[in-house]
């Protein structure tokens, strides 16, 4: 329970189908920086609206401290991959390794039968057990945040708001309900990072990166130069200070040499990518694939259309994904989330590298 109002929808509705629900919270950051901070989960104010309606319903509720391991695994490895010149997606390494390994375990320590969660998706059991489906609201749906969830863990898992037409209809329930939050707007920030600034947190979490450095162009050549790399991610076109002739974009991020190169828009454009770290999903994988590797449809941003790609696995949890259509700005660190041709399924993703 974060304390907004899918978490609470589901705590709610699970009660009044008479299940036997205990609420958990987890305080991931800062307590006491985050008491007066409205509109971010784990934190705060937030813990205290889980709580009110954890008394509300009659259920109980406890409140974890993971702020070290969250510490450890999400901000430190954000703040790591931020300075290599990635762009990391700490939500999803939220998921993995916070969420559903940790919370999980909590939950089964519980002796609970299942631990449901507020993320618009949805799980549906075939003839090889749980599958992971995008949510039937394509608006909410939150599936690319979720790819790297395990087939044992999905077994699990229950997502109540899966089938949920619109965020309209949960706020619906959420005043059927008589849910305090019912009108609570939903966190848009990560939820460590304020205001949305990634370069005022990296500085505070690591003092030396925003050492100057040089802006250079598609031959080599210094053209400018720059207050540090922690103020640009690729694709990004504003804040170059160059000024003049045509429009220039980040193509390469060199965060050992303190360096980025700039180029022309099309200069971004690219059809092959390469991924680690992949978890699969589903019958199609790295052991049973062919050469030519699976027809699939690939997300590499959590806001884009998936689109038709070729998966072609180059080890167990490696492979390299060749888009049918041009892709722009595509950053080492995003995710490439594949789910199945013409089908809700998720079959997997990993995590885009530097070609």
């Amino acid at each position: 329970m974060s304390g907004g109002v899918d978490s609470s929808v589901v705590a709610a509705k699970l009660k009044y189908e008479n299940y036997n629900v205990i609420g958990i919270t987890l305080q991931l950051y800062d307590h006491g920086q985050a008491l007066g901070k409205k509109g971010a989960c784990c934190a705060g104010l937030d813990i205290n609206d889980a709580r009110r309606i954890a008394e509300d319903l009659k259920f109980p509720h406890y409140v974890l401290n993971f702020e070290n391991r969250f510490r450890e695994r999400v901000i430190d490895e954000f703040a790591d991959s931020y300075l290599a010149g990635n762009t990391p997606v700490p939500c999803i390494r939220c998921n993995e390794k916070i969420k559903f390994s940790d919370l999980l375990e909590t939950a089964q320590d519980l002796k609970a039968d299942c631990l449901a969660t507020g993320h618009y998706v949805r799980q549906c059991f075939g003839s090889n057990g749980a599958e992971l489906h995008r949510a039937i609201d394509p608006r909410k749906d939150q599936s690319y945040f979720l790819f790297a969830t395990t087939p044992k863990q999905l077994q699990f898992l229950r997502f109540p708001l899966g089938e949920i037409n619109s965020k309209d209809e949960t706020r619906r329930l959420a005043k059927k309900f008589s849910l305090r939050v019912s009108t609570k707007p939903d966190s848009q920030d990560i939820c460590f990072v304020p205001n949305g600034s990634y370069a005022d947190i990296i500085k505070k979490l690591r003092p030396d990166s925003d050492k100057p450095g040089n802006i250079l162009n598609l031959a080599g050549n210094v053209i400018g130069t720059h207050k540090g790399v922690i103020n640009f991610t690729v694709g990004q076109r504003r804040g170059l200070g160059l000024g003049g002739g045509d429009p220039l974009y980040v193509l390469k991020i060199d965060a050992a040499e303190h360096t980025i190169t700039v180029g022309p828009k099309e200069a971004l454009i690219t059809r092959i990518i390469n991924i680690k770290e992949i978890n699969w999903l589903g019958s199609k994988n790295f052991l049973n694939a062919p050469k030519t590797g699976w027809d699939v449809e690939v997300k590499v941003r959590s806001t884009k259309p998936a689109v038709p790609a070729l998966v072609v696995p180059l080890a167990e949890t490696k492979a390299r994904v060749v888009l049918s259509c041009d892709e722009q700005g595509i950053s080492p660190g995003q995710a490439c989330v594949f789910y199945e041709t013409g089908s809700t399924r998720v079959l997997g993703g990993g995590w885009i590298t530097k070609s």
